[in-house]
């Protein structure tokens, strides 16, 4: 087994390419309820939570909250570890560190990467994730919140 960044590597033998990422919520402007922002990569034109590949020496809780930032323009604070997600990726394994993470300030600009964000109820997040693996997240944050 080999460890990078404190973390270990059980697939792959250290090719497994490490990624992390936040399920980014906020309190709806409307009703209070919990809203769950989802970004769309034309790329792939998929929806997803916001996610990306750890930078050399960055750590899973810093490389999460940039990616947050990068794809969505949100800041956010972090709060409880969710759980970990592998796969598969082009040959490759594939881990994925997650965080729940309450959007604080932010706007969001089109780019390249991401061209749209939705902020969406937590069955409707679910219902537009293109993932199955993805709809997991919905409920471990839902369970964080105390709202399973």
């Amino acid at each position: 087994m080999t460890y990078v960044d404190g973390v270990g590597d059980e697939e792959g033998g250290g090719d497994t390419v490490l990624a992390a990422g936040c399920v980014l919520w906020r309190r709806s402007p409307a009703d209070g309820a919990p809203e769950i922002c989802l970004v769309h990569r034309p790329k792939y034109d998929d929806w997803s939570h916001p996610k990306g590949k750890l930078k050399p020496g960055e750590g899973l809780l810093a490389a999460a909250l940039r990616e947050v930032e990068e794809e969505t323009g949100h800041r956010c604070v972090p709060g409880a570890r969710l759980p970990t997600v592998r796969y598969l990726a082009h040959g490759r394994p594939k881990r994925v560190d997650y965080w729940a993470a309450e959007a604080t300030t932010g706007h969001f600009t089109p780019h390249r990467e991401v061209d749209r964000i939705s902020w969406l109820s937590p069955a409707a997040a679910r219902g537009r994730l293109t993932r199955p693996r993805d709809r997991d997240l919905v409920d471990a944050l839902l369970s964080t919140l105390n709202l399973a």
